[in-house]
């Protein structure tokens, strides 16, 4: 995932998902969204936002994941737990 504003990763995928967006009105560190169809964006600074997003997960405990990703590009794995 690349670097972007400093306060997210984002990944461009070759072809797109389905997306459902809405205006969060504020990101959260954790929060994993897509933009548009194609960008998986991972946020780790959290912030007021007018732009509209996908939800598509949220990691559980995001304290330490600034300095995990780091200020530059980073390779992420994500596994998907499922609740009820």
């Amino acid at each position: 995932m690349s670097e972007l504003n400093g306060n997210e990763k984002l990944y461009r995928r070759p072809t797109g998902l389905p997306a459902r967006p809405s205006m969060p009105a504020s990101i959260q560190s954790g929060d994993l969204m897509l933009y548009g169809a194609n960008t998986v964006v991972l946020f780790y600074r959290s912030f007021a936002t007018t732009y509209s997003y996908t939800r598509i997960g949220r990691i559980d405990d995001p304290g330490g994941l600034e300095r995990a990703v780091g200020d530059g590009s980073v390779t992420v794995t994500f596994t998907a737990r499922h609740t009820k």
